[in-house]
């Protein structure tokens, strides 16, 4: 298990934090309603104590009762105003956070699924499932309240101040002067929380990839009883994530006593020199009541926007991640000039092609070869000879570094691949098949394969029959990677996929390697029908699949050793002779 590369724990870049917010672009009015019910919001706090400081020196005091209720119904308003504006804008950042991470989720997904499979190859599952949920996720506080509150917070501050100047020069003085042990109690909090932070969501990005790895080879686990190997494992990293939650803890669990205590030290402050001047008259009673609430409400702010700054932390920290995806350019791609791909014509051409899946190490050198419209051309050699290789070139998921592919004489880079690969069909080895209905997995939902094709196809290949005995008919949901099936079965289900979309190309990768004797029989009685008149290449180890075909290219260390056609391979006596009677031989009964 290998650690993430992650950025380093650092200030916060606003530049990257500018880049985030573009996503609040489309969302402008809100945000401008937000600051609206925002600014007039956080007056209304310590408006309420200068109010009750009137209350008590112009009516209590002076036993005015009918002023005395008009100014409690004021202070009660101002209440209910305060709190009807605070729904609406919780509730406003909330609808705008919400449809933010939307908008983001698909921007990243989007993007992922233009990624070339290279970039798949050397990147774990569960970082990317990272990404698109975790990460994501953390910036909910940020869109949700984060910004709009820590400008109600600084506006609060403000306005605190502004009231208590207004009441009284001199305490205002004093209780600013625990402000600078506030503010380096934060800045010490916010260093050491930030490290933190960071380190979480290494471990969650850790943890992640390893449970899905886990999941995904559960059976290779049990197998050979590595679970109490993998739950240590897993505690070590779980436990690594429990110490750091420890260290975020702690840190929180200082900072606010610390704050609290501060708060303590201005509010007596604050009534050691009231005291003095309210037995001498310099101050009143009202005077006092509203500093102890000003004193009250003014740490509040400050110690929300230190939380909301490590919010701001941990938000940048995840964005960057999610900006690292999608700055990302690890893709296969067109020509400027490329065109649409309106069906197979005349050829495919291999040209001299080269090509590395790291850009070093060539798993083909040099092949060429000429594949004909309707023509099936059949791929064979030893396990690493390029075989594969080939087909990834051809659905354009790698890019080859020397040579070229032509398709009716025109270069594959200057064809579209969304639309080449509407014209192709390929059938994988392993088979995958998604948790929905036999139906659906044939389908694949595209509007151009309608039931009848899907019926058509099962019957072509005779997979009709096991599907109508499943539970549901071809409604059954096969589970996730096709659980209720026998590989045979998941096998013919993937050969229906590819026929019912009739292409003009249809690829077998080793297609039917997996699966028994007799299903093996079933499809070789539908094949050979159904591959009349379509260009075709089968790789398959099993050379008795491809003695039929009109061409077999004979692969070798990533070279073309040989082409021709069966009998003209074997009378060549070289590598496919032997190939064929090393087959034969370890087939025959002992």
């Amino acid at each position: 298990m290998t650690h993430e590369e992650e950025p380093k724990a650092s200030k916060v870049d606003y530049g990257l934090l500018r880049r985030l917010l573009r996503f609040l672009k489309p969302y402008g009015w809100h945000i401008l309603g937000a600051i609206g019910l925002t600014l007039t919001a956080s007056a209304l706090g310590p408006l309420r104590p200068y109010l009750t400081r009137m209350a008590i020196d112009d009516h209590i005091v002076k036993g005015d009762m009918p002023g005395l209720l008009v100014f409690v119904g004021i202070i009660v308003g101002v209440l209910l105003l305060q709190g009807a504006m605070q729904y609406a804008l919780s509730l406003l950042m909330t609808w705008v956070g919400q449809r933010v991470l939307l908008d983001i989720r698909n921007t990243l997904y989007r993007h992922v699924q233009r990624l070339a499979l290279r970039y798949f190859d050397t990147t774990p599952v569960g970082r990317i499932v990272t990404r698109v949920t975790s990460d994501v996720e953390v910036l909910n506080e940020l869109f949700s309240s984060g910004v709009v509150m820590m400008i109600s917070d600084v506006m609060v501050i403000v306005w605190i101040l502004y009231f208590m100047w207004q009441t009284s020069h001199a305490l205002t003085l004093l209780t600013i002067v625990i402000l600078p042990f506030l503010l380096t109690a934060s800045f010490i909090f916010r260093s050491k929380v930030r490290v933190v932070y960071n380190a979480i969501r290494v471990q969650v990005g850790r943890m992640n990839t390893f449970v899905n790895e886990f999941v995904t080879g559960i059976r290779v686990v049990q197998l050979f009883r590595q679970e109490d190997r993998m739950t240590k494992d897993f505690a070590a990293i779980n436990r690594e994530h429990r110490e750091l939650q420890d260290r975020s803890i702690f840190y929180y669990s200082v900072f606010f006593p610390i704050v609290e205590f501060l708060s303590t030290v201005a509010l007596s402050i604050i009534l050691w020199y009231t005291a003095g001047h309210i037995l001498s008259g310099e101050m009143t009673i009202g005077i006092l009541v509203a500093f102890t609430q000003f004193a009250e409400m003014f740490f509040r702010p400050v110690r929300d926007l230190t939380e909301k700054y490590n919010t701001l932390q941990s938000s940048v920290v995840a964005s960057e991640r999610i900006f690292r995806l999608l700055d990302t350019t690890m893709i296969v791609p067109d020509d400027a000039d490329a065109v649409e791909f309106g069906g197979l014509q005349k050829d495919i051409v291999f040209r001299d092609v080269h090509f590395a899946y790291d850009g070093v190490t060539e798993v083909l050198k040099g092949i060429s070869f000429t594949v004909k419209k309707g023509e099936t051309v059949a791929l064979v050699g030893a396990t690493g000879a390029g075989k594969s290789s080939i087909i990834n070139l051809l659905c354009r998921f790698y890019e080859f570094q020397q040579g070229d592919v032509l398709i009716d004489g025109r270069s594959i880079r200057s064809i579209q691949q969304d639309s080449l690969r509407r014209h192709i069909a390929v059938v994988l080895q392993d088979v995958f098949l998604f948790s929905r209905s036999v139906d659906e997995n044939i389908s694949l939902g595209r509007p151009e394969v309608p039931p009848e094709r899907v019926l058509e196809a099962a019957r072509a290949l005779g997979a009709a029959d096991f599907i109508e005995r499943l539970p549901h008919g071809a409604n059954t949901n096969v589970r996730e990677r096709g659980a209720v099936l026998s590989v045979g079965q998941k096998q013919l289900i993937s050969f229906c996929r590819a026929l019912a979309s009739d292409p003009d190309i249809l690829i077998l990768d080793e297609a039917t390697s997996s699966i028994d004797t007799e299903t093996e029989q079933l499809i070789e009685r539908s094949i050979s029908t159904l591959l009349k008149g379509r260009t075709s290449i089968v790789i398959a180890h099993r050379l008795s699949t491809i003695q039929r075909a009109d061409r077999i290219v004979v692969l070798h260390h990533g070279h073309v050793a040989e082409q021709g056609s069966h009998q003209e391979l074997l009378a060549l006596d070289g590598l496919y002779a032997k190939l064929y009677r090393l087959q034969f031989t370890e087939q025959l009964p002992s």
